[in-house]
């Protein structure tokens, strides 16, 4: 309830906008493919499997609106674009980042001007820092695979923060460190491996870089899924304080921090319903981290969460199953779809045998088959069947994904999974759908009309920069 007072006294004070308070702390939570489907799979989740009386927490928030996010060269965009329109409010072609489809002229990020103008800055994901999203705050590339070039930007970039799980551009073909690693060590840029040891140089350091314990130099596709459980993987809201406590540290009167939940759309390439869910509720601790800030500062703090783009097209609702959803049997997940494959990949590759018992206790143990999720005979003999010719026969028609490759056997354990847990996916890809807008805090009300995904920085440029 005090939640709701709080959020009610800032709806009035909407009303009456003025000019005396000042935008001195911008929090721009990006979740990565999370369209409104991914949203409300996690209230519906919150609600009737948690109890919670209350929305989560960015659908508290007193504006709501969407926005849409095409690309100068597709309906559908992609994350470099969708990045770039995001960033410097200007669209450009997919898979070029910060820069126009002349490939020559650069683009200005907010963070870059918010930076020149004596602002610290953090960036921070639970992807790659490297990755197209938060690329896209400091780099200008034709292409968003020159992970060379980026990470070169990325220390060239003077930011005071930046986080992930690793750094793709740190090594030549051969293998062998290229001379990224130096140029950072050049740069005064401490690097902590993991939030424990980050936490205690937050604030001491001059540049803060934070990356995953394991695989830091390595091409880890992210920091690892909340529905993993992971033992000593990082967790976005972990980051996320550790960041705040750094660049607040560092510029104490303004700042700009920008996260990412990459994840969601990581889970939602893969068509993981039990794994987007999860992924959007740790975005929403993400997000309280950024509000409990806000809560203290009011008058001069601004929070906006949007997505770049919907990944899936997800929605609660299976068309073979209808009327039927429970959420519930998302507690009786606990591997991902992505981890999963991985392990079956493993077992192919290495010449391992595991009998078909062997298996179904596996799917009892990690996804509740037979005990929880009830499996009809038919289901049961198809995932048999899909079963065999992956393992047995070794003739699986593997489906490939953007992030993994799902095995045949893989591909009919989800399909079976989102058929009782009662949601669906119209594609493994983008799609063209709106996004979300939610914001909270000093100017919120500028975002409270349908917007293209370019207004967004040009609106927080307004409202910091008067521009």
């Amino acid at each position: 309830m005090k939640l709701r007072r709080i959020l009610a006294s800032v709806i009035a004070g909407a009303c009456v906008f003025g000019a005396s308070a000042e935008v001195k702390y911008v929090f721009y939570l990006i979740g990565d493919g999370m369209g409104m489907g991914h949203v409300n799979a996690a209230q519906y989740y919150n609600r009737m499997v948690r109890g919670a009386d209350e929305p989560i927490l960015m659908m508290q928030f007193p504006v709501a609106s969407q926005a849409w996010t095409y690309s100068a060269s597709s309906p559908v965009t992609d994350s470099a674009a969708a990045g770039t329109a995001l960033s410097t409010g200007n669209k450009t072609y997919n898979n070029m980042l910060g820069m126009a489809p002349d490939s020559v002229t650069h683009y200005v990020s907010i963070a870059r001007e918010l930076k020149d103008a004596g602002w610290g800055v953090g960036v921070l994901t639970s992807v790659a820092p490297d990755d197209a999203t938060p690329g896209a705050f400091y780099a200008h590339q034709p292409a968003r695979n020159m992970y060379y070039a980026i990470d070169k930007e990325a220390v060239a970039s003077g930011y005071d923060f930046l986080g992930g799980c690793s750094l793709r551009g740190t090594k030549g073909k051969d293998g062998k460190p290229n001379e990224v690693p130096a140029m950072i060590e050049e740069a005064g840029i401490e690097i902590a491996y993991g939030t424990e040891p980050a936490s205690k140089l937050a604030g001491k350091v001059d540049r803060l870089w934070v990356l995953s314990p394991e695989n830091v130099w390595g091409n880890a596709n992210n920091i690892g899924y909340t529905i993993d459980s992971i033992p000593g993987a990082m967790t976005l809201p972990a980051l996320t304080k550790v960041a705040l406590d750094h660049v607040s540290a560092k510029s104490p009167d303004r700042f700009f921090i920008m996260v990412e939940g990459g994840n969601i759309d990581h889970a939602a390439h893969a068509n993981d319903p039990g794994g987007v869910i999860k992924e959007v509720l740790n975005f929403q601790d993400a997000i309280r981290v950024a509000y409990d800030f806000y809560l203290a500062h009011p008058e001069e703090t601004l929070i906006v969460i949007t997505a770049d783009h919907d990944t899936g097209g997800m929605a609660i609702g299976h068309p073979d199953h209808y009327g039927h959803a429970d959420l519930a049997l998302v507690d009786t997940q606990r591997i991902g779809k992505d981890r999963l494959s991985d392990y079956c990949r493993d077992l192919v590759k290495e010449g391992k045998t595991m009998t078909w018992e062997e298996m179904s206790e596996l799917l009892r143990d990690k996804l509740g088959f037979w005990t929880n999720v009830p499996l009809t005979e038919e289901q049961t003999n198809r995932l048999h069947a899909a079963f065999d010719r992956t393992f047995v026969a070794r003739q699986s028609n593997d489906e490939k994904g953007l992030y993994n490759t799902f095995n045949e056997f893989v591909t009919e354990t989800f399909r079976i999974y989102n058929y009782w847990v009662g949601t669906d996916f119209i594609s493994h890809n983008h799609t063209a759908n709106p996004v979300p807008v939610f914001a909270v805090g000093e100017g919120a009300e500028k975002f409270s009309h349908v917007l293209n995904n370019t207004d967004i920085p040009r609106i927080i440029r307004s409202l910091t920069l008067g521009e």
